[in-house]
């Protein structure tokens, strides 16, 4: 089997496969809580760590005006390249989720699938929510999901995931190889296997995430007091199932509002 080198988010056209194709339950769910929660009519969106735009096309195609950013140049390319082949325009852009400041406002954003855990402290996470407040106008919605880390052992240590394009198969695995509650660190090992018609290939990482207890992001939300927490969510994405935050708690959807 072939060796793929560096990370997962320099291959977009196997991330998007793989990532992509399981869109519509968020879908379904960005748009019901824009129409619960949100004050006001939503038509501009931004996704920070957007990655190739899994949703961002989606929800363009739906009419709304999107926008987003992300620090890998490759996963950016390949997102506004499928926005303009669509007829979109290229509203994407290399950047920083935890510096960044916008032309103009927005109605809503979302960051679903734990990018929020690739910001390495406390200092950065802050600064994140900070841009993600200025971001917002007035009533508008920050739709955050991330998994927190159980106070007791973890339900889930491991994910896996297949796709299927036509003759592309991308199948992938992620587990935890270990946390670090002290450092607020868990080390988590990827590994992506590419099969196509002419042959297989593998690629291997060693990804880490900052680690959050409920109240521990309690207390770092408390310090953005233009943000509000309204309700919470699993992953299960069901809008008129909201769920109760527990010491067990690991997959969970805040929905963040501007006050």
């Amino acid at each position: 089997m072939e060796k793929l080198e560096g990370s997962f988010y320099d291959y977009p056209k196997y991330y998007d496969l793989l990532f992509g194709s399981d869109w519509k339950p968020e879908f379904d769910f960005l748009n019901g809580v824009f129409e619960r929660f949100v004050r006001g009519r939503v038509q501009r969106l931004f996704e920070p760590a957007c990655g190739t735009g899994r949703l961002l096309i989606k929800l363009a195609q739906a009419g709304y005006d999107v926008s987003g950013l992300d620090l890998n140049p490759k996963a950016v390319d390949y997102c506004n390249a499928r926005l303009q082949r669509h007829g979109f325009p290229a509203s994407v852009t290399v950047d920083d989720m935890a510096d960044f400041r916008l032309r103009r406002k927005v109605d809503a954003a979302f960051n679903t699938i734990n990018s929020f855990r690739h910001l390495q402290s406390e200092r950065e996470a802050l600064a994140h929510l900070q841009c993600m407040a200025d971001a917002l106008r007035k009533g508008g919605i920050y739709v955050l999901g991330f998994h927190l880390t159980p106070q007791g052992t973890p339900v889930c240590e491991e994910e896996s995931w297949v796709s299927r394009r036509g003759n592309l198969v991308v199948a992938s695995r992620i587990a935890s190889a270990n946390i670090d509650r002290r450092r607020r660190r868990e080390e988590a090992e990827l590994t992506v296997d590419i099969f196509t018609p002419s042959g297989a290939k593998r690629l291997t990482e060693m990804m880490v995430f900052r680690t959050y207890q409920a109240k521990q992001f309690q207390k770092l939300l408390q310090q953005v007091e233009s943000l509000e927490l309204v309700e919470t969510f699993d992953f299960a994405y069901n809008i008129d199932e909201p769920v109760q935050i527990t010491k067990e708690t690991e997959d969970i959807i805040y929905i963040l509002r501007k006050r």
